[in-house]
């Protein structure tokens, strides 16, 4: 080992050209950014969708859907999750609280009760809304189904 066969450990430089250190290093001058137009000059950055000038996509492209701005959003609740509920706690009212505490809903949601699953005993449910299928089963068990 001597002087004229040193290198650096592999990977400890990066192989990347010198851009703007002179005419000698072969990348002076414009250092590599053409002539003229805007991606030549310090500072340039595209806006979003730029494409030279070309019509950029989302503009080319019709619009279409529509959106609902009073659309009411609800959290789905089953049967089958308010019969787990009350056989588990010993519950005969379940309201929207009792969801939240149970970590179904957030405070926040508004709760829809559907009707996938059976119930075996009669519940109180509080809920912001009911499908007719279930509130069809919850009175058919001598319950009730309370709209808030």
């Amino acid at each position: 080992m001597n002087l004229s066969n040193l290198k650096p450990a592999e990977g400890s430089t990066k192989n990347e050209k010198r851009i703007g250190r002179g005419q000698g290093s072969g990348y002076g001058g414009t250092s590599t950014r053409g002539h003229k137009g805007a991606q030549s000059r310090s500072g340039y950055s595209s806006k979003i969708g730029f494409e030279g000038g070309q019509m950029p996509l989302q503009r080319r492209l019709p619009k279409f859907g529509f959106k609902n701005l009073k659309r009411v959003e609800y959290k789905g609740i089953n049967l089958s999750v308010l019969e787990d509920m009350a056989a588990k706690n010993a519950l005969t009212a379940i309201s929207v609280d009792t969801l939240i505490e149970a970590g179904f809903v957030s405070k926040n949601d508004r709760v829809k009760i559907l009707g996938n699953g059976t119930l075996t005993k009669a519940l109180e449910v509080t809920a912001h809304a009911f499908s007719k299928s279930a509130a069809a089963a919850i009175e058919a068990q001598q319950g009730k189904a309370i709209k808030l």
